[in-house]
């Protein structure tokens, strides 16, 4: 039997490649778990991704249109932004929230936390549902050219099961949030 708490990888050698302000890419000379020697190159995320899924009294809710520079294609999300480590999370979510849909809410629910890529990456992502919606003018950051559409919950759940929304934290959130209204949970 694998003992889970066990890391059974050894690190012989690391060397950081890239680090900027967003990530850090570090190269490992590795034994690997099988006991070969190896490489593993990891991906640190200086910012948590943080998803939120804002649903109004009729099960509105809103995606954001942007054109993805690393899929070099359009990609249509529920709102989504980063937070610093050492940022109080909620306070994050609420400021993406008005920032990219001049939405501030009451009520917060955080219905899950993820890894959004664990093979290459230690980027944590949390998805919280907001309710109890005022609209305001929205202010996106410099750089950022949104596209806006609010849409019912059921057909932005249907998008994802058709495969027309790919992104992980929008996949995850619509999926988990469908069950929670199926369950009367929210």
């Amino acid at each position: 039997m694998v003992d889970e708490n066990k890391n059974p990888w050894k690190t012989v050698k690391s060397k950081v490649t890239y680090d900027n302000s967003w990530i850090k890419v570090t190269e490992n000379k590795t034994i690997n778990a099988a006991g070969g020697d190896g490489i593993y190159g990891v991906v640190h995320f200086k910012n948590i991704a943080i998803g939120i899924i804002p649903l109004d009294e009729d099960y509105n809710t809103w995606l954001i249109g942007q054109y993805r520079y690393p899929l070099q294609a359009y990609s249509w999300e529920i709102c989504e932004g980063g937070g610093l480590h050492t940022e109080d999370v909620l306070d994050a979510a609420k400021r993406e929230l008005h920032e990219e849909l001049g939405i501030k809410a009451e009520n917060w629910t955080n219905i899950m936390d993820v890894h959004l890529s664990n093979s290459v990456s230690d980027e944590k992502g949390i998805i919280y549902i907001a309710k109890g919606l005022s609209y305001h003018t929205p202010e996106p950051e410099e750089g950022e050219v949104l596209q806006i559409k609010k849409i019912p919950f059921n057909t932005v759940f249907q998008m994802v099961m058709d495969g027309q929304l790919t992104d992980s934290l929008t996949i995850s959130g619509i999926l988990k949030t469908k069950l929670l209204i199926d369950k009367g949970a929210i």
